[in-house]
């Protein structure tokens, strides 16, 4: 194996035993994902400490760990319809990609991804065509409150930036027995919320406090910090 491959898989490994990491379909993607992709070439070799990494225009690349949770609890399946709110790298895409449309060749899943940033959006094409995922995502620039309803309704929702409140847009676009997962909070600190549409009926709960950058948008914040 080369040393990223060594360095990848002790680190799902670390995240395994500390609780992190339950799901095989989960633990399956984030060993089959190189993250050292996903990141700026002069922070390549930091790719699998366990930090947010900084990508440029006041973005960052999430922490395994936190992805490993926000996908954990997003719970995507093979041949689901996924939107994703927050494209940055393109690497939370890329895990998602693997689940929906890689592990089962019987269902092939999509990845719709919205990045307000042009040129991140650019930069996470260039790192899913290197990885292998640009087949299975779709990268759009956006306001990504708005979720993207000409291909709704979307079966997983995720939005990797902290909102205010769930944007009304997301809820109409997630079907039945949907799930979205989202942090909600203020500027600095906030909680997953992951809502759920059953029977027509929304169902909500909080997951663990999480710090991201602002959502931006017509639902979201109008600013960010400095």
């Amino acid at each position: 194996m080369s040393s990223f491959e060594v360095q990848r898989k002790r680190l799902i490994e670390a995240l395994i035993s500390a609780g992190y990491l339950k799901n095989s379909k989960v633990i399956r993607a984030l060993l089959s994902v190189p993250r050292e992709l996903f990141v700026p070439e002069e922070l390549r070799e930091y790719a699998y400490v366990d930090s947010p990494l900084p990508i440029g225009y006041k973005q960052t690349i999430s922490a395994v760990h936190m992805v490993a949770i926000m996908t954990e609890e997003l719970d995507p399946e093979p041949g689901d319809i996924v939107l994703e709110v927050g494209t940055g790298s393109g690497y939370q895409a890329a895990v998602l990609a693997e689940i929906v449309a890689r592990q089962d060749p019987m269902h092939r899943g999509h990845v719709y991804t919205i990045e307000r940033i042009p040129e991140l959006a650019e930069f996470a094409k260039r790192n899913l065509a290197k990885a292998g995922y640009i087949d299975h995502v779709t990268v759009l620039v956006g306001d990504g409150t708005l979720g993207y309803p000409e291909k709704a309704p979307f079966n997983k929702i995720i939005v990797t930036a902290a909102a205010p409140t769930v944007p009304p847009p997301l809820i109409e676009q997630l079907a039945e027995n949907g799930r979205l997962v989202i942090p909600v909070g203020d500027l600095y600190m906030q909680r997953l919320l992951i809502v759920e549409r059953r029977g027509g009926k929304l169902y909500k709960k909080w997951g663990i406090e999480c710090v991201f950058v602002p959502l931006i948008g017509e639902y979201g914040w109008k600013y960010t910090i400095s």
